[in-house]
């Protein structure tokens, strides 16, 4: 309960910054914030497994042990031998060892693997775009993710989208904001205008009042 209770914690923080920036956007001009970095990639970036991610578990020389099972939305898993497993936050690897702890107890020596084939990530690791998207929505992120791959995700923009007015949220930063020239990129082709996103990154889009 007490893991759950973080989550929905950070949940509700993630929430909080993200309204707290919609209204910024709405009473900001144009330039208001500084731009976005070009780079701010994040090689040491490690994925790691999220609530509704489906995860393939193999037990060496126990097929019956090994299958595939989604991760609950309380972040835990249940497999053959092992009951309410958190998995929340862990590195496939990471999970692999925890498992094999497990199932020590009832068999010899497990060798255990874990392959995530479904992806959502933790909650405040995922990108999210509102406004004036074609498909706002939240997507998972992935390593050396840009503007413009999030974008062809939700479809590019709506007609009535101020796209240079586009603000990005950084989560990592404290939530920090930097402008984003969504229709320079997209409409004008500027590549210039294609920077790098980080996990927990909110994109803001606004709507254009002309």
């Amino acid at each position: 309960m007490r893991g759950r209770g973080s989550w929905f914690k950070r949940a509700i923080s993630v929430l909080f910054v993200t309204c707290v920036a919609v209204v910024a956007a709405g009473c900001s001009s144009t330039g208001s914030y500084p731009p976005a970095p070009l780079k701010a990639a994040t090689p040491d970036y490690r994925y790691l497994i999220g609530p509704l991610d489906t995860v393939n578990i193999i037990v060496w020389r126990n097929p019956e042990l090994s299958m595939s099972v989604p991760v609950r939305p309380d972040g835990r898993i249940t497999t053959p031998l092992v009951d309410d497993l958190p998995a929340l936050g862990r590195s496939p690897s990471d999970l692999a060892r925890e498992i094999e702890k497990a199932l020590a107890k009832v068999i010899r020596d497990p060798v255990v693997t874990v392959i995530v084939t479904g992806f959502q990530g933790p909650f405040e690791e995922q990108i999210r775009i509102v406004g004036e998207a074609a498909k706002p929505q939240a997507i998972p992120y992935r390593q050396n993710m840009t503007l413009l791959d999030v974008m062809i995700v939700v479809g590019g923009l709506t007609d009535f989208a101020d796209g240079n007015s586009a603000v990005l949220v950084r989560g990592k930063e404290g939530g920090k904001q930097y402008t984003v020239r969504l229709k320079d990129l997209l409409k004008r082709g500027d590549i210039t205008a294609n920077v790098d996103v980080k996990p927990g990154d909110v994109l803001i889009i606004p709507q254009s009042w002309f």
